[in-house]
């Protein structure tokens, strides 16, 4: 499937920008970069858009449900990581559409999956599943509230949440045509069982013809040679 070439990417270019903000350091390769330190923030755009470094240790909007829920969101974004895979497979001969949705889906969270499993071990604060995902696009949209929280910026993002929210959307633009597809395929096993059933009737109506003509033509010769053998003994 080459959609997840799509998902790779996203993967890819998703941890290298984050090594790029938080730095790192490799030294049997020797490779050391520093990065931003936490809570540093470069203007690109004045305020609207900034580089801000900032650590989510939760869910989305950098909603914390705390240390006990932290493994639980780790295997569970692990577990539906998987499950986008498998989902992808199945839907191998879908349209298009669909497969780039699901691969950005799942590019986005196999891209956060490895911060949360693995960044508190390579970072070497947290053991494994405890990882913090690192966010750094920072945007001044409109203030607004979620989770008990109020935001006069939007909640910083990085390019694996920007994957997640384009493969949504995706979904939802083309979602009729996506149920479309669904109910012709429904109904496509059914039309081809009935096809298979006239087919099957055809074959049986024509083995019994070939059987009863066989059969006459059978009678036929014995009517035949008994005619013959009357002949012969008169």
């Amino acid at each position: 499937m080459r959609v997840l070439y799509l998902s790779l990417a996203v993967v890819i270019t998703d941890q290298i920008s984050k090594f790029y903000i938080k730095g790192i350091s490799i030294p049997f390769l020797n490779i050391k970069f520093e990065g931003m330190y936490l809570g540093e923030s470069i203007q690109v755009i004045g305020d609207f858009f900034k580089i801000t470094f900032t650590e989510n240790p939760g869910i989305a909007f950098g909603f914390d449900p705390g240390s006990d829920f932290k493994l639980f969101i780790s295997v569970f974004s692990l577990v539906a990581s998987i499950g986008l895979l498998i989902y992808l497979f199945t839907v191998r001969d879908k349209s298009l559409s669909l497969k780039l949705a699901i691969a950005l889906i799942l590019g986005g969270a196999v891209g956060n999956v490895i911060d949360r499993m693995f960044y508190g071990i390579i970072y070497d604060y947290a053991p494994l599943f405890y990882g913090k995902v690192v966010d750094f696009f920072d945007f001044d949209f409109f203030n607004f509230s979620i989770f008990g929280r109020s935001y006069d910026r939007w909640p910083i993002f990085n390019i694996a949440d920007a994957a997640v929210s384009v493969g949504v959307l995706i979904l939802l633009f083309f979602y009729k045509h996506h149920e479309a597809e669904d109910k012709k395929s429904d109904e496509f096993p059914i039309e081809t069982t009935k096809s298979d059933e006239l087919n099957s009737s055809e074959g049986s109506t024509e083995k019994t013809s070939d059987s009863i003509s066989s059969n006459e033509l059978k009678k036929g010769s014995d009517d035949s040679e008994t005619d013959k053998g009357k002949e012969i003994s008169i």
